[in-house]
């Protein structure tokens, strides 16, 4: 299994997985790039996989629909125009011949799936979980977030995060001036170096998110340690909002 991005408006990942001269996309938040990645490289276009209903994941789908030659998969919300197999927790799919399970994430909205394959130990997640930081509260609460984010930490260390936005540098920036780790100040560094030469962050392992991350409740600041675990992450998430 290839994967590779193709860079959507200013952050946004859309994420291709491609075997032979086929791929399956993920999050089309615009048509225009995919095409123009279809063309150069003379690519098929398989299935579309959506994470939740945002315009930035889902705004190229009606278009690209056109040429898909299999099925749009997603959550289980009539406010997306376009999908075909609506889903819930637990589903399995198939893809270009891998499978992949669905962990429904709720929290920044409500409808946030995310997809796991488990033999490549791959999970596109969307906006729930990012590297060292994880997704707003748009429609759902603070439990919920919570509990997709640890969801997601039920997952073999190996995972590979493959998120929806580049947003990691300045979630780094919020997560040194809340910890004192030498990891941390490092994987900064490495962070600005990446992109200063303009070089995708992506994807990340689960086992380093629990080492940068604090939302997974595994590396948290000294002073709200010993809240309860939902209570502690609220906090981090409002000192987040405010940052």
């Amino acid at each position: 299994m290839n994967i590779f991005d193709i860079p959507a408006f200013t952050d946004n990942y859309i994420w291709a997985i491609q075997i032979d001269d086929s791929i399956t996309i993920v999050d089309p938040g615009e048509s225009i790039p995919v095409l123009k990645v279809i063309e150069e490289k003379k690519l098929n276009l398989q299935d579309i996989l959506i994470t939740h209903h945002h315009y930035d994941h889902t705004g190229g789908l009606l278009e690209l629909k056109k040429y898909i030659s299999g099925k749009v998969y997603g959550p289980k919300n009539e406010n997306i125009d376009g999908i075909d197999i609506a889903l819930v927790e637990s589903d399995l799919i198939e893809t270009l011949g891998h499978e992949f399970r669905i962990i429904e994430t709720p929290g920044h909205t409500l409808d946030h799936l995310a997809f796991y394959n488990m033999q490549a130990n791959v999970l596109f997640c969307g906006d729930t979980l990012f590297s060292a930081g994880c997704g707003r509260l748009f429609e759902g609460t603070y439990d919920q977030l919570h509990g997709s984010i640890q969801k997601i930490n039920q997952l073999p260390d190996e995972t590979k995060i493959y998120c929806g936005h580049e947003y990691t540098l300045s979630n780094l920036e919020f997560v040194k001036s809340q910890i004192n780790s030498e990891f941390i100040k490092e994987k900064y560094k490495e962070t600005v170096k990446k992109r200063s030469m303009n070089k995708i962050t992506l994807p990340s392992t689960l086992s380093s998110e629990r080492k940068i991350n604090p939302f997974l409740l595994e590396t948290v600041p000294d002073d709200i340690q010993d809240l309860k675990a939902v209570d502690c992450f609220k906090e981090l998430r409002i000192r987040k909002d405010n940052f």
